[in-house]
């Protein structure tokens, strides 16, 4: 038997892999779509959130940080707007450490351009 080897992920691919599982999934968070957004004639949640797992646009300009945490896209002939928040379990204040999902809540906001 070989042993366990412990390879330490850096934060922001931690973070990243946490962020992919909300947004291809739809797992691990909580996924919010604004008023504006429902209000988009022809909105379609499923298509939505195939856009939204298939989504890997990102660049050094929407994802800074490595983290995959912010995108755009467009459906519906609108603008839209995408951007996870991290906050604590009680959803009361941001998270500690968003890397550890055992302490944080992940919600994944969709908007309008112009409501961001």
């Amino acid at each position: 038997m070989s042993p366990v080897v412990d390879i330490k992920v850096p934060r922001a691919e931690a973070i990243a892999r946490l962020n992919d599982q909300l947004r291809k999934t739809g797992t691990g968070g909580t996924i919010v779509v604004t008023r504006g957004v429902l209000a988009i004639p022809g909105y379609d949640a499923e298509q939505l959130a195939e856009c939204l797992a298939a989504y890997d646009e990102f660049d050094a300009d929407n994802d800074p940080h490595g983290e995959r945490d912010f995108g755009d896209l467009t459906l519906w002939g609108t603008d839209l707007l995408w951007k996870i928040d991290y906050y604590d379990a009680d959803l009361r204040f941001g998270s500690d450490d968003p890397a550890n999902q055992d302490v944080t809540s992940r919600v994944l906001t969709v908007m309008l351009g112009g409501e961001w």
